[in-house]
């Protein structure tokens, strides 16, 4: 019968430009290494290994999930070059497992077998005005359409994976904080040096505080700020079009090294449904109401205000249990003298946010993860840290891309624990390295270990 081994791609490839280069190089290394392969046939769509349960390289990386087969006599040498050139070319996205070892692939067999059918068939959807920025990017489809009480928005064209960039763009305009007057003469300045088309794209946007300061209105009602808590905002051709919702399907982030706004998927979104982001600050779903309509002048209609009593009520519950977990686990003191507690807090945010957000909370989830590391970081504990670290980096790609200085970051620490500052900070009562994570626990039995939690 034999046992299943390979690897899985975790956080999956998006269609995005770093990401389809990525896989190119890496096909184009494949095709080198097996040109001269017999048991290597390339198909219109994939490579097809003649060996073993015929694994299969699709050419569009963002399809591909897992590269395995039951081990076999004429199998394993292929598994393990396979293995080294794609970790050689991704990294820790590489995650390997063995069922001998007690180690299961990150993705259930049902989404391996969508993704292995979905080989067969080349993306042809694509736009055909040569003018639109998305097609240069090779982004998936959208289209800015009328919706009944939200103004315009942007409508997903096709199936979009969970990770794949919706949008990248560079600010039409950028301001801080001033008196009305002076930002409407700034605003008015720097509209004159724009292009035709650029001033058409500002000044075709929504104005919730018309009256005397009509580009001051313009641009509260739309700047997204260019990083969390930066007083500077910045204005976008369609990134502004995209409406709010409670429980957003996407995510958008200031990337201050390339100096543009990006926008992912932070679940599936199907085909005719709605790109959204978060505009609110957390909360139960009055304190959402409240904010909203003083920032935006709406009143939400999203899935999650909507909820029947029974359910908005649970949610609400959850969602000042997030609020108050996320506090406690920002107390430094606490962290010093109780951080078994804190990891703790950590376990039970984390099951909140999956609870809450579906098992789609998106940048919520980077953030976690990066706190538990510092509470492992903070003790000496390096093993967990790196894991914690990978999972940040995992979230991150989702979330931001592989371009996301946060991503980078990330990936260096799960790589390099004890080059955070807060290394030891507080004891080396948890000293481990990383050569201590443990490699033959079963899931549930990692997570225990993960979590410190008692048997």
């Amino acid at each position: 019968m034999g046992v299943d081994v390979g690897f899985d791609m975790v956080p999956r490839l998006s269609n995005g430009i770093v990401d389809r280069h990525n896989w190119d190089r890496f096909i184009n290394f494949i095709k080198e290494c097996y040109k001269d392969d017999d048991q290597v046939e390339i198909k219109p769509n994939y490579f097809l290994f003649k060996v073993g349960e015929h694994p299969m390289l699709p050419f569009e990386g963002h399809k591909f999930l897992r590269f395995s087969s039951k081990i076999t006599w004429n199998i394993g040498s292929y598994i393990d070059r396979v293995t080294s050139i794609a970790r050689a070319h991704f990294g820790s996205r590489v995650r390997v497992w063995d069922e001998s070892a007690y180690q299961s692939g990150h993705y259930d067999w049902h989404e391996v077998h969508e993704s292995l059918r979905s080989y067969e068939q080349t993306d042809e959807a694509e736009i055909h005005d040569s003018t639109d920025p998305r097609k240069e990017l090779g982004l998936p489809l959208f289209e800015i359409k009328d919706i009944p009480g939200k103004g315009k928005g942007l409508i997903a064209l096709s199936n979009i994976p969970q990770g794949t960039r919706i949008l990248c763009e560079k600010p039409i305009l950028t301001a801080g904080p001033m008196p009305p007057d002076a930002l409407d003469r700034v605003l008015a300045g720097k509209l004159k040096a724009l292009s035709k088309v650029e001033q058409r794209q500002f000044l075709s946007l929504h104005n919730n505080h018309p009256g005397k300061y009509p580009f001051r209105g313009i641009f509260k009602t739309n700047a997204l700020p260019c990083g969390p808590g930066s007083s500077v905002g910045g204005v976008y051709p369609m990134s502004c079009f995209i409406n709010h919702s409670c429980l957003p399907n996407s995510h958008n982030n200031w990337n201050a090294a390339a100096e543009h706004e990006t926008t992912h998927a932070i679940r599936p979104i199907k085909i005719g449904e709605e790109v959204t982001i978060s505009y609110d600050r957390g909360g139960p779903s009055t304190v959402r109401q409240d904010f909203l309509k003083k920032a935006f002048g709406f009143h939400c209609n999203c899935s999650g205000c909507t909820l029947p009593p029974s359910e908005l009520q649970a949610s609400d519950t959850r969602r000042l249990l997030i609020q108050d977990l996320d506090n406690s686990i920002g107390d430094l003191d606490r962290m010093a003298t109780s951080p078994e507690k804190s990891l703790e807090d950590c376990r039970l945010l984390l099951q909140a946010l999956k609870d809450e957000f579906n098992g789609y909370a998106g940048a919520s989830i980077a953030r976690f993860y990066y706190d538990a590391f510092q509470i492992s970081i903070a003790h000496g504990d390096q093993a967990r840290a790196s894991v914690f670290a990978e999972r940040a980096y995992e979230a991150r790609v989702i979330c931001e891309g592989e371009d996301s200085p946060s991503t980078q970051r990330a990936h260096s620490l799960a790589l390099r624990p004890p080059d955070h500052f807060s290394f030891g900070l507080y004891s080396m009562k948890w000293k481990t390295t990383r050569e201590d994570i443990p490699k033959a626990l079963t899931t549930a039995q990692f997570e225990k270990w993960l979590f410190r939690e008692q048997s």
